[in-house]
């Protein structure tokens, strides 16, 4: 969520560089000590923002201005129709209700509307003939999304609720940028890196044999993902990969109005790459990392653990050129299948695999 930063900014040592580099060009599961140093580190970074910022805030907070959709939130529906008169709107209680129904309404309408439009819209269902896509699967994709998005939440929470407390670093209005309007725009860029840095090493973490099968298998039971395995994680991966996104505000300055319409941004990207539109400007497909990337990931599993960008596959040795580029994709099999007549009628619905 988006609050304004007119209540106290706190200015703590940031944790060290780490400085073995030697993770570079070598697979994850070689190095167990480097894959530790960063789950430490990435734990270490949200207990420092949780707890280092000593809540002696409770009551300078009626000065605040008022979170940008929970603002709009409070005026029109949850004063009037839900809250009691006598709960103020700056009360922590009632803020954290309030955060925890909007997180959960919030991603829902995100990820079924963007999902559902994706699905009916951009997503070949030719895929659905191919032998790895499952039984049911969208059905199953959906269902496992909407249960975890909710334990999701609760963390999520905790974050955002630092966030309308004004503990972050963001701002109302473009001149309390430090650097103004190329601030603005700079911003855009350095989160885009920064979260793309985080999230391909904490994904590059999920996948080390000691946690894979904790956290990060269930996503991959979609060989061939629709646009609505984007959600469909374990909550602890899902908390973890969406940790940088949160993570970030409190590090580096960030225009409210920015962050929300980047939250947006971040689940269109998500859905985008689970979509199964492998088509992309020539000139980007060394650099971007779309759904061919991604599809290869999930079908190869130790390759193309970015998010937006290929960079840091490249630095860690794990990209692959995607095969849907090169003739080898599901639907270059699903033709071959379907000229040497393998594939079955009920293949068309999905009827692959009942592994769950």
């Amino acid at each position: 969520m988006i609050r304004s930063t007119s209540g106290p900014i706190r200015n703590h040592n940031k944790p060290a560089v780490m400085r073995n580099c030697t993770l570079i060009g070598r697979h994850f599961y070689d190095v167990p000590v480097n894959s530790a140093v960063v789950g430490h580190l990435l734990a270490f970074t949200l207990v420092h923002i949780l707890f280092t910022v000593v809540p002696e805030y409770e009551q300078q907070t009626q000065d605040l201005t008022m979170d940008l959709v929970l603002n709009v939130a409070d005026h029109y529906v949850l004063t009037p129709y839900v809250f009691p008169a006598s709960w103020p709107e700056e009360g922590a209680l009632r803020q954290i209700l309030s955060l925890l129904v909007l997180t959960n309404l919030g991603a829902a309408v995100l990820y079924l509307g963007l999902g559902a439009i994706s699905y009916f819209f951009i997503f070949d269902h030719d895929l659905m003939k191919h032998p790895q896509f499952l039984e049911n699967q969208v059905r199953r994709e959906i269902k496992y999304a909407m249960t975890s998005l909710p334990v999701i939440s609760l963390p999520t929470v905790a974050l955002f609720f630092y966030e309308v407390r004004g503990y972050s670093k963001l701002y109302d209005n473009v001149h309390d940028s430090p650097l103004g309007w190329p601030g603005f725009f700079l911003s855009m860029v350095s989160f885009l890196l920064f979260t793309d840095m985080c999230i391909y090493w904490i994904h590059r973490f999920l996948h080390h044999r000691l946690v894979y099968k904790l956290f990060h298998k269930p996503h991959h039971v979609w060989k061939i993902p629709s646009p609505f395995a984007s959600h469909a994680f374990h909550p602890v991966d899902g908390f973890m990969q969406g940790l940088p996104y949160h993570i970030y505000p409190f590090m580096f300055p960030l225009h409210k109005v920015l962050y929300l319409g980047l939250y947006v941004f971040v689940n269109i990207w998500t859905i985008s790459i689970h979509d199964g539109d492998y088509r992309i400007p020539l000139a980007l497909t060394p650099a971007i990392n779309g759904s061919a990337h991604h599809t290869d990931h999930h079908l190869f599993f130790d390759y193309n653990y970015g998010q937006y960008f290929t960079l840091w596959d490249r630095l860690g040795g794990s990209y692959r050129h995607p095969s849907a580029l090169l003739g080898k994709g599901p639907h270059d099999l699903i033709r071959k299948l379907q000229a040497e007549g393998k594939l079955g009628e009920d293949r068309g619905k999905g009827r692959g695999s009942k592994e769950e």
